[in-house]
């Protein structure tokens, strides 16, 4: 019943900005934790910035001082600002969260189509 949607990716140049969205419905439990993840080609899906209910954010060091997570709890939405931008943050970018249930904290178990940034001159 869980359905994310990713949207915003494309093509930069290098040193451009661009702003990710999630869209989440259909998530019954209340959200701990909101993330975004990024696989790039030949590498391992990371995880690349995380905020919780709180409000309280965790940052990769490969993007710090980079990027902005931020959500809308209205909207069931999340975001990422992607500043500065590098070739090498050329990936796809998927987002994801963790839910609170029967007092523990799980993640989903799905996953969206994601979103390609492509960084390139």
């Amino acid at each position: 019943q869980v359905q994310l949607v990713e949207s915003g990716g494309g093509l930069v140049q290098p040193g451009g900005s661009l702003r990710l969205s999630c869209a989440a419905s259909g998530i019954i439990f209340s959200i701990n934790t909101m993330g975004w993840y990024r696989q790039a080609p030949g590498k391992e899906r990371e995880l690349v910035a995380t905020i919780t209910n709180s409000g309280s954010t965790n940052y990769a060091d490969s993007v710090k001082g980079r990027f902005a997570i931020s959500k809308d709890n209205v909207k069931n939405t999340w975001y990422l600002q992607m500043n500065s931008l590098k070739p090498e943050d050329t990936a796809v970018y998927y987002c994801n969260a963790e839910v609170y249930k029967l007092g523990y904290s799980v993640p989903l178990d799905t996953w969206g189509q994601g979103t390609l940034v492509t960084v390139s001159s």
